[in-house]
């Protein structure tokens, strides 16, 4: 499948910022399924990229400006072209051991309402409970199409009734871990992702569990079903903070306002 991906996104200050610098992992890599065939990161004023990588293996850029500065647009675009995998990931950048993301964080710790949902999964080979997990996720919440809540905890979002597509995928992260089953935050996209409320689709964010013997395997709570070859996979962390497509600081007095514009178009492979 080929994907088309332009993304834009736009920060509006109420006063002018002295100074910007941001992480942004908008960069997708190549893999044995995944070929970016073409892709381009565009800044609409005077900045400085620095390309690298983070811990946890993403491609990264580091960018800088300074102010004053009233707004500023960060656009990427490009085609992705994907084989179909059934969700197993082959040939990903790993630096990191599976181990590690066992890990629980901040926004990953589990209570007993998580440890007690997915230790009533009850199938035994591993493969089998985690898509009975993904199922399960799915089933239990309604979809809320508007924006995610900044920072909401895997623990937070159990108690809601409506949960973001990122809500689902740190919960099956977060429930995962606890069946002792290293589990990871993916944020990429998806022309079949969640739309928020005016329509548009905005990124997305699913999961990967390790299966021994088999690797990588993508889950998206949102279907209660594997990844496929509609996604675009671009960062993974140990949660969605850790994989956000931007985050970083700014020097300057005043608010902030966010918008988004996504345009994700598939066509079938040749």
């Amino acid at each position: 499948m080929r994907l088309a991906i332009d993304h834009r996104t736009t920060y509006r200050f109420t006063n002018p910022q002295a100074r910007l610098t941001q992480l942004l992992r908008l960069t997708p890599e190549d893999t044995h399924d995944q070929s970016v065939a073409g892709w381009n990161l565009h800044v609409d004023c005077d900045a400085r990229l620095r390309y690298g990588r983070d811990g946890f293996g993403n491609r990264t850029t580091m960018l800088y400006v300074e102010g004053p500065l009233d707004s500023i647009e960060i656009h990427v675009s490009g085609e992705v072209l994907t084989n179909r995998s059934h969700g197993i990931v082959h040939g990903g950048h790993e630096p990191l051991p599976p181990e590690l993301f066992l890990r629980e964080t901040a926004l990953t710790k589990p209570n007993a309402e998580i440890i007690s949902f997915s230790s009533a999964i009850s199938e035994t080979d591993p493969v089998a409970r985690l898509h009975a997990l993904n199922l399960a996720v799915h089933r239990r919440f309604a979809l809320c199409r508007g924006r995610p809540v900044a920072g909401r905890t895997a623990i937070e979002a159990f108690a809601e009734g409506k949960v973001s597509a990122r809500d689902l995928a740190q919960v099956f992260v977060t429930a995962a871990r606890t069946l002792g089953v290293p589990a990871r935050y993916v944020s990429g996209y998806s022309p079949s992702c969640i739309e928020i409320g005016d329509g548009r689709p905005a990124p997305h964010g699913w999961a990967e569990a390790h299966v021994a013997g088999l690797g990588w395997v993508a889950f998206d709570p949102c279907t209660g079903l594997c990844a496929d070859e509609a996604y675009a996979r671009v960062a993974v962390a140990l949660d969605s903070a850790g994989a956000a497509p931007v985050a970083g600081s700014r020097l300057g007095e005043g608010d902030e306002v966010l918008d988004v514009d996504l345009h994700v178009d598939r066509a079938a492979g040749q």
